[in-house]
């Protein structure tokens, strides 16, 4: 089974990385290695694969920049082999990206979904049916943007009504015109 240019890690059933516990190395299969196989360090900071090809071996390190981010996706049944859930942490060149979770049912597929967002602080993507990626969730940079929700009022459905306090004052008025007052005799006391 195929994930975004990329066989994944471990047997054909199901890939589970562990986020907490990175660095992690692994091995991916990949099509245009001399053994059909890549070692994947992953951090937090960096991707490093290991490959060999034509008997020269070879290394790519990766910043995490440089990443679009986690995508899940769809994986359709091919003959025999059984459809799949999908977290990859999606590259521009689909050769790089790099399968973290694999899986036949998609239980906990969401919840992977977001904690590798979370621990590798890329965003969240969603692979359409076309292949191309996008973003489920509106943002700014690295904050998400959501509809305002209400001011939370405390232990009453009554709180929603003004405050009690503002009834009991009365909003202070200037006149119109101001008047002044003059006093014509003057008192002094010794």
């Amino acid at each position: 089974m195929r994930v975004g240019g990329v066989a994944p890690a471990g047997s054909s059933r199901c890939v589970r990385l562990d986020p907490f516990t990175l660095p992690v190395r692994f091995a991916a299969s990949d099509a245009t290695a001399d053994e059909r196989v890549r070692f994947v360090d992953l951090s937090r900071e960096r991707v490093v694969m290991r490959r060999a090809v034509r008997g020269v071996p070879m290394a790519l390190s990766l910043p995490l920049s440089v990443y679009l981010g986690v995508a899940i996706r769809i994986v359709p049944p091919i003959s025999e082999t059984d459809g799949a859930v999908a977290i990859v942490l999606e590259h521009r060149d689909p050769a790089l990206s790099v399968p973290l979770f694999v899986a036949a049912d998609g239980r906990d597929a969401v919840a992977e979904w977001q904690l590798w967002a979370r621990v590798l602080a890329l965003p969240l993507l969603v692979a359409d049916a076309d292949g191309r990626l996008r973003e489920p969730f509106r943002r700014v940079g690295a904050l998400r943007i959501a509809p305002a929700c209400g001011r939370r009022r405390r232990h009453s459905p009554m709180k929603k009504r003004r405050p009690l306090i503002l009834l009991r004052r009365k909003p202070g008025r200037t006149p119109a015109v101001a008047s002044v007052h003059r006093e014509r005799e003057i008192i002094a006391r010794n």
